[in-house]
């Protein structure tokens, strides 16, 4: 049921729908009407509210009829006695139009919605043509400013993406150079010890086998440590995936690690921006990373929660505890934090251990 909180769906558009849709109400039990012509009436209001609840605010999220079909039933309140005033809530299904099909298709259909405010009023209501373009008129502003918002939407939404690409370019050559420190790290102790075990075969077979032993144990690490990376670069792309979706497939890839993450969200959800939503990204994956290396857990819950002024995330385990909070990892983790205006909190609870990132949103 994530699509009932959008966040895509912008905000103040969401106000300004209500309010329309309530003052078009108050004016229709005002006005004289006929039982079955106001129960139609109220019948496409309900269809309308539950239309805007499921619309799409983004090309590719599915639901692309549901626009057209808002659209109709703005239409048909025009004709079962909205007096007028349903106009901008149609303006707001062009705005919608906009920035699911585009600006061209959007401007396509305001084209066929004017002429069909030119043709329609004449010929049913009996309204004259100077009262008719000066309603166009009214709607033609509506329609402008409802396009320029939308243009304005789209805009920024290429540049937030823009910011979140070179973002994450930026962390994945960071990640790489990691990797290779640690992997190459790992590898030349391997070819030491490798080194000494061919040196001491011959003179201390048992020294020579203990370096075998040594290197194994070194080899399961470094592959293991390759496996983590790997994990943790894969997911970077976030698949296209913003907020939310992107953590919750962070955890679900940590499934096959033996132990069992669950991941949810509470609060009404918004977007967030490019360094936010990494700087979360990189919290879970360290409480995710750190209760499967060090903390012996059987289970891990992150949580991520929408309140009024902040974004909370909540890593917690029930492994033994002690030897975590101390490491680079949750260091260079509390520099970003801080830097975005936030706090990072971890420590021992009562069972297990305990990862809480606090960013201003």
């Amino acid at each position: 049921m994530a699509w009932l909180r959008d966040p895509d769906r912008p905000a103040l558009l969401t106000v300004v729908f209500w309010l329309v849709l309530g003052a078009t109400v108050a004016v229709n039990l005002m006005l004289p009407s006929t039982v079955p012509v106001r129960v139609l009436f109220f019948a496409d209001v309900v269809l309308l509210c539950g239309l805007w609840m499921v619309m799409p605010w983004r090309p590719g999220r599915g639901r692309l009829l549901v626009t057209p079909v808002f659209l109709a039933g703005t239409f048909a309140l025009g004709l079962v006695g909205a007096a007028g005033t349903h106009a901008p809530l149609a303006l707001m299904g062009v705005a919608n139009l906009a920035l699911v099909y585009g600006m061209r298709t959007a401007a396509g259909i305001l084209a066929v919605f004017s002429a069909i405010l030119v043709i329609t009023p004449p010929v049913f209501y009996g309204r004259t043509l100077v009262q008719t373009l000066a309603d166009l008129a009214v709607i033609a502003v509506l329609g402008v400013f409802s396009m320029g918002m939308a243009s304005a939407v789209l805009r920024a939404r290429q540049l937030a993406e823009r910011v979140r690409e070179l973002t994450v370019a930026e962390e994945r050559a960071r990640l790489a150079a990691e990797m290779h420190d640690s992997i190459g790290h790992h590898l030349t102790v391997i070819k030491l010890g490798l080194e000494n075990s061919e040196r001491f075969r011959e003179r201390r077979p048992e020294a020579a086998w203990e370096e075998v032993r040594q290197a194994k144990e070194l080899t399961q690490a470094a592959l293991a440590d390759a496996r983590r990376w790997v994990r943790a670069l894969r997911p970077l792309a976030l698949n296209g995936d913003l907020g939310s979706a992107a953590l919750q497939n962070l955890a679900s890839s940590f499934s096959g690690t033996g132990v069992t993450v669950t991941f949810e969200v509470e609060g009404m959800e918004r977007p967030l921006g490019p360094d936010t939503e990494l700087v979360l990204y990189r919290v879970l994956q360290e409480g995710l990373t750190n209760a499967v290396r060090h903390a012996e857990a059987t289970s891990v819950r992150g949580t991520l929660t929408f309140e009024k002024r902040r974004i909370v995330l909540v890593v917690a385990d029930d492994g033994k505890g002690f030897g975590q909070g101390h490491g680079f990892g949750l260091s260079s983790l509390n520099d970003r934090v801080t830097a975005l205006g936030g706090r990072l909190i971890s420590g021992d609870k009562a069972v297990g251990f305990e990862l809480r990132a606090e960013l201003p949103s």
